[in-house]
């Protein structure tokens, strides 16, 4: 019996990662700088596998931004704009970095790459592009370097490949008259000189990640994986591939996935729990086969149910044999935190919540001792046992989880707690009235940059080192600074900025009963970009109002309408960690009613617009189409329970990003939001293409500009977008707007950007002759 782990957390248990490249981004640390923090964390990474036991250990997990984006150069599939950055950089990360970021620097300016969700994680990656005559050949030889890295510490690896299928599907075709799956032919010799270098290098396995195979397949599709390990299987007939395929079962894929010539086949025991009795009743696995069983969470922090795990490995080591089974996780601990271990402040996670989690350091150890405890007979008896068993118990009887009063509230519920009073068509009438907004209104998505000196007074203050009253001055100076810059501008409804706010969803837990949280719980969102996730172990309530002061303080310094910020119920459950002994969608409404009497008490402070996001609707969507109707009854259902207690004059907004919507357009359309913001200016407005298919009935912001970039668009890009958005939709419908949130980028490129934004819109309002208010 084998122990194997399918990835590991890239950024550091501090985050250098994150550091190492920012500071290489701004040209304050040498491109070799970079690539030694990048070493050392793979060394600690494999040194800490090694010593916790881990038969397989991963190597080329490690990524810089992004594992597509790094399959994407490993390839040469580099799009034809940046081939000039190719050639002035004269180094293979710089390009890296400019297809996931843009490039601006003299007179080269380069949009970057699309960016969107990593199938339903919060986790981005880069979509690769393709076109018809689309080529291929080896560029990077990333994965070879590391194994040969580990190799040299003593240290035999099993280097991770995302899979070319997999690869292929995640991508987009820029150009009409193909399809991307038609590209393999092409692809496939890459990955052969690949696999022939890692056997020459001494691989014996190779993990090939093809999570497309939780979602639908067509019967092509599903022959294109049959064609791919069959040409493996004939090539290299001595390596070991170990499919890995997560985030759910494999559905009507199962048939296929049996029949396929590799060594070890992963099952996600955590999204699909009976996926093990559909492989063994099958009676289809071949004879040599084995299965890697993914029982420890790699989605989530809580700790490993050890009796329900080694049932699940008894029963596979019955029909199978000892050394057909392997533990894993269900799929790449990236997901997770790093270490526990880190976690000392008892204040914000208390020592009993603490005992029910497990961190990517500590589910390695959790490995182990499943591998120890699944060798012993009498394994109940065992102390590791014992020990996990009374920390189950202790956990589901605690008084911290249950709240009768929030369950009550939630039981109770009704069909009109889910509606506004009146339907969209009148109340947009009584909004334009009240509010007396231009056409072509001008907003952005909520947050403003969050400077080192912001960051710093947070940090000052949380650490007691700044007075509550000092703190309180200094946000009210940059919330002052705002308004009035937008004032300036001529921005028509202006926000707060956010500056008192560490994280759209953790700036609400901290405030929020039946929440806890990390000092160190960062886990990357993409690229650079890190966020703490709250963890919610119990029962949710609002004990007092969160933004009601600043909103209304904001509101005081103009006399136009400032919109509040709120995240929405779906985005604080996707964007945490979530309990996981009662349904999703029960917290999901408890979530929705803390923030309805946010709504109402905001409402009640004179706030005419009202934001509440919702970016993680499309991200939670289940993989397999047959089961979306179940959870969009419950996402859509929360985020109107959130939003429909106001009065029909109160404007809400939702915001979105980085989805395809699509498929579920009129899902989006039953949110009834009053005006809903896209994000669409990566995929130069294509995803408009759903709103032009489908009458949308509500007002409409799509992203005029990429936030992710540091990059100033042109006022003629800006006003191509908008002319391309006028085109789908009405322009009494059309709202102008940034991607996204502000926060992480620098007040110089905010201020350019929004100048060039608000002068678009303008212009755009004189082509229809209704000029600017």
């Amino acid at each position: 019996m084998k122990t194997s782990n399918l990835g590991y957390p890239r950024i550091g248990g501090h985050r250098e990662l994150k550091r190492a490249c920012e500071t290489y981004w701004s040209g304050k640390t040498s491109l070799g700088d970079l690539l030694e923090t990048g070493k050392r964390i793979r060394k600690e990474n494999w040194m800490l596998q090694h010593e916790k036991g881990i038969d397989l250990i991963p190597s080329n997990d490690f990524s810089f931004y992004d594992q597509v984006l790094d399959t994407t150069l490993m390839v040469g599939a580099v799009p034809k704009r940046y081939f000039d950055v190719k050639e002035s950089q004269g180094n293979l990360m710089d390009l890296y970095f400019a297809m996931a970021r843009g490039y601006q620097k003299e007179e080269m300016d380069v949009i970057a790459m699309e960016m969107t969700k990593w199938f339903d994680t919060n986790y981005h990656y880069i979509v690769p592009e393709f076109e018809k005559d689309q080529e291929f050949g080896l560029l990077s030889t990333k994965i070879i370097d590391e194994f040969n890295e580990a190799k040299a510490l003593g240290i035999q690896t099993k280097p991770v490949l995302l899979g070319p299928v997999t690869y292929l599907l995640l991508g987009k075709e820029k150009e009409d008259g193909f399809h991307r799956l038609d590209l393999l032919p092409k692809l496939l010799p890459v990955y052969h000189i690949l696999l022939e270098k890692l056997v020459e290098a001494g691989a014996t396995w190779v993990q090939m990640d093809e999570p497309i195979l939780a979602t639908d397949l067509t019967a092509g599709e599903q022959e294109a994986i049959t064609k791919v390990y069959q040409e493996i299987a004939e090539k290299f007939p001595s390596l070991k591939i170990l499919l890995a395929s997560y985030f759910e079962g494999f559905g009507d894929n199962l048939d296929t996935v049996l029949s396929l010539p590799v060594c070890a086949i992963h099952l996600d025991l955590k999204r699909s729990p009976d996926l093990l009795d559909k492989v063994l009743v099958s009676g289809k696995l071949e004879e040599k086969t084995s299965l890697s069983l993914g029982v420890i969470d790699g989605r989530n922090v809580w700790k490993n149910d050890f009796a329900h795990s080694l049932e699940y490995i008894q029963k596979a080591k019955k029909q199978l044999g000892e050394e057909r089974v392997i533990i894993s996780p269900s799929c790449s601990l990236l997901h997770v935190p790093n270490d526990l271990d880190l976690e000392t402040h008892g204040k914000t996670l208390p020592l009993e919540v603490k005992d029910w989690m497990a961190f990517a350091k500590q589910k390695l150890e959790e490995l182990q001792s499943l591998k120890t405890l699944a060798g012993i007979p009498e394994y109940t008896s065992h102390q590791l046992f014992k020990d996990n068993l009374a920390s189950m118990e202790k956990r589901k009887d605690s008084t911290r989880i249950h709240r009768p009063k929030v369950k009550q509230r939630v039981k109770h519920l009704n069909e009109s707690d889910f509606w506004r009073t009146s339907p969209f068509e009148k109340r947009k009438v009584l909004q334009a009235a009240h509010l007396k907004l231009p056409l072509f209104p001008t907003t952005t998505i909520g947050s403003f940059p969050q400077t080192p000196e912001v960051r710093q007074a947070r940090s000052l203050f949380k650490k007691g080192s700044l007075d509550g009253q000092e703190y309180v001055e200094f946000l009210k100076k940059e919330t002052a600074k705002a308004i009035s810059f937008q004032e300036e501008i001529g921005l028509d409804v202006p926000v707060h900025g956010e500056f008192e706010r560490n994280d759209m969803v953790e700036y609400f837990g901290e405030q929020l009963e039946g929440f806890a949280f990390t000092q160190n719980g960062w886990v990357q969102s993409y690229g650079s970009r890190c966020v703490k996730p709250p963890i919610i172990f119990g029962d949710v309530s609002r004990p007092k109002p969160m933004t009601v002061f600043w909103t209304a303080f904001a509101q005081s310094l103009t006399e136009k309408p400032v919109k509040g910020m709120l995240t929405g119920p779906v985005t604080i459950l996707q964007w945490s960690f979530v309990r996981d002994d009662q349904a999703r969608s029960i917290t999901c409404n408890q979530i929705a009613l803390a923030i309805l009497d946010e709504v109402v008490d905001l409402e009640k402070a004179g706030i005419q617009i009202i934001q509440v996001d919702e970016p993680a609707i499309r991200e939670g969507l289940p993989l397999r189409k047959k089961n979306w109707k179940a959870y969009l009854d419950w996402a859509i259902g929360a985020f109107k329970l959130s939003t429909s207690g106001v009065e029909d004059s109160t404007q809400i907004h939702t915001h979105m990003c980085y989805s395809e919507f699509n498929d579920i357009i009129k899902d989006i359309a039953d949110m009834d939001a009053d005006v809903i913001t896209i994000e669409c200016s990566r995929s130069q407005m294509e995803l408009l293409d759903a709103f032009s298919e489908f009458d949308y009935p509500n007002d409409i912001g799509p992203g005029v500009y990429d936030i992710h970039s540091p990059r100033v668009p042109s006022s003629d890009e800006i006003l191509e977008l908008l002319k391309k958005a006028q085109n789908v939709l009405p322009a009494s419908k059309l709202w102008v707007n940034p991607d996204c949130g502000l926060k992480t980028r620098g007040w110089k490129e905010t201020k350019e950007a929004l100048k060039t934004m608000v002068s678009a819109a303008r212009q755009m309002r004189d082509t229809v002759g209704h000029p600017s208010h």
